[in-house]
């Protein structure tokens, strides 16, 4: 295919000083959308360019699915989907079998991983509609920690950890004065939550991309504000039908929590994630191709609400979800073939993972459920997302390191909260005594799939986890967690008596044996109890 052509300016700069930019900015990339949809390979002829640049330090990419779950992957054994660029990093590189995001649910998962600290030590549970940035701008994160280390820092897709302050709203038509600027990042380009939300607007430097003063934004998460119709009033003119959480703006067919008045330039139209996303990584890739970086590509995929662009509709035998994986599949595919093009995959070191696991109706009707098939999105295991059941957290995972890393397959328990001290440790970076605590240096099992690798881990849902190689405790909570099942029909885990599984007899958590294990029991809630009195490494 033709290559993509980049703009003549530098979109990192000219934002931060002059936001009039962001329009051309935004009309360059919808007008290179034909040009990136004219195929889904690229090929290595800019390679030489790099031939002469030795980089020390490897690039760092982490790809962070929203939603996959463990048997989302075609090497995972996905049905009815092919996913045939990240089964290349899994064959080229390790495959995880035990590996866990932190939480049940994507923004503790995401703040765990960019501090490598639990998220219940800062209250963290799921995004509210106006949560102000959840990490402390005193907390040292990923991304400040490859700063430290001479590296560029980017994020760019959806951002799952608040802007603004709790002082005020969010003033959506100047700079966002927080966000990810403030935890270590050199250049944004976001989605400010998760895409069911208003405002339905992409932030680049922290600015709204496209916004007119003559059309300011603002939004409402009580109160209908606007002539916008909305999905409670106008059900017919949705593309999916919502529940009455998700029954706000109709904003590109699909109906969002809250309600947005202006700012019609601005909106992101859904179906041109696939292009947009791709695009801004391959610009920061090519601006940065000289210096190490540290990219943090948070995708929107498998989130709902589904919405494919109309080159993957129908490549997998599932509807949008399926559809969105290949989409993802795509997207990864993309942004490695302009790491070849450029010569610097060898010389990059990628993680591919997901934020938590499977949900199938999550406030939206798709057709995720009457087109499974006979897919597994847990694999064998027991529950999904906002579960306390395996399901929960255990999620693909796979790096591809093509000058450190040997193909293997890995059944290490494995935690994403890890890669903080391990990367800490890859770049020689001593870490302070309240840096990233729950961190734990693994970098040999990260590279090496002989290795072994944690001891035990804890996880978060409605409730919290032990796990170890042999046994999964799951603590006794009293929480109302009907919702889970009833709306969307995942085993919660929650019980108000404790839960005893062992995982070398049982994966599938089928056997409790609390009432016979009562050592095991009481031995790991004093665990649990330890570990969360822990205040520094």
């Amino acid at each position: 295919m033709t290559m993509l052509t980049k703009p003549t300016f530098t979109l990192t700069k000219l934002v931060k000083t002059n936001p009039i930019h962001h329009l051309l900015s935004l009309s360059l990339l919808m007008s290179f959308s034909a040009v990136l949809l004219a195929g889904c390979s690229q090929e290595g002829t800019e390679a030489q360019s790099n031939a002469n640049s030795v980089i020390a330090k490897p690039n760092v990419i982490v790809f962070y699915v929203d939603d996959l779950g463990y048997g989302d992957l075609g090497v995972y054994g996905a049905k009815g989907v092919k996913t045939p660029n990240v089964d290349a990093l899994a064959k080229n590189g390790i495959r995880f079998t035990d590996a866990h995001s932190y939480s049940a649910t994507g923004t503790p998962s995401h703040y765990s991983l960019l501090t490598g600290e639990y998220g219940f030590r800062e209250n963290v549970t799921l995004l509210k509609e106006d949560s102000e940035l959840i990490i402390p701008r005193t907390k040292p994160t990923l991304a400040t920690l490859f700063k430290k280390a001479g590296y560029n820092t980017a994020v760019i897709g959806k951002w799952l950890l608040g802007l603004g302050d709790a002082k005020s709203d969010v003033n959506w038509n100047e700079k966002v004065l927080l966000g990810p600027a403030e935890v270590g990042f050199d250049y944004s380009f976001i989605i400010p939550g998760a895409v069911e939300k208003v405002p339905t607007i992409y932030l680049e430097d922290q600015y709204v991309v496209n916004v007119k003063a003559e059309d300011p934004i603002s939004i409402s998460l009580e109160n209908k504000i606007g002539d916008r119709p909305t999905g409670a009033e106008n059900p017919e003119l949705l593309l999916q039908q919502a529940d009455e959480l998700h029954g706000g703006s109709i904003i590109n067919g699909i109906s969002r929590i809250g309600w947005m008045k202006g700012g019609a330039d601005a909106e992101w139209k859904d179906d041109n994630f696939s292009q947009i996303f791709t695009n801004m990584a391959d610009f920061y890739i090519e601006d940065n191709q000289e210096t190490p970086f540290f990219l943090f590509f948070s995708f929107h995929d498998i989130h709902v609400p589904r919405m494919p662009n109309e080159m993957f509709k129908g490549k997998s035998s599932m509807g949008p979800r399926g559809d969105s994986i290949a989409q993802m599949d795509w997207i990864t595919g993309q942004v490695v073939n302009k790491l070849k093009a450029k010569g610097l995959l060898d010389n990059t070191l990628i993680v591919f993972t997901s934020d938590n696991g499977p949900v199938l109706m999550d406030g939206y009707e798709d057709g995720a459920v009457k087109q499974l098939g006979n897919h597994k999105p847990a694999g064998d295991f027991r529950g999904g997302k906002y579960s306390a059941f395996e399901a929960g957290t255990r999620v693909p995972t796979i790096i591809h390191y093509p000058d450190k890393v040997k193909p293997g397959v890995s059944d290490a328990l494995m935690s994403q909260v890890d890669l903080y001290a391990s990367f800490a440790d890859m770049l020689g970076i001593e870490l302070g005594h309240h840096e990233a605590i729950d961190s734990q240096n693994q970098l040999k099992a990260w590279f090496n799939s002989k290795s072994t690798g944690r001891t035990e881990l804890l996880q978060e849902s409605q409730t919290f986890s032990l796990r170890t190689q042999e046994w999964k405790y799951i603590a006794p909570s009293k929480k109302q967690v009907d919702w889970i099942k009833e709306e969307k029909n995942i085993e919660s885990g929650v019980s108000p008596l404790p839960q005893l599984y062992n995982m070398l007899k049982d994966p599938a958590e089928q056997n409790d044996l609390a009432e016979s294990e009562t050592t095991e029991v009481k031995r790991y809630q004093e665990r649990i109890a330890t570990i969360k009195a822990r205040n520094q490494r």
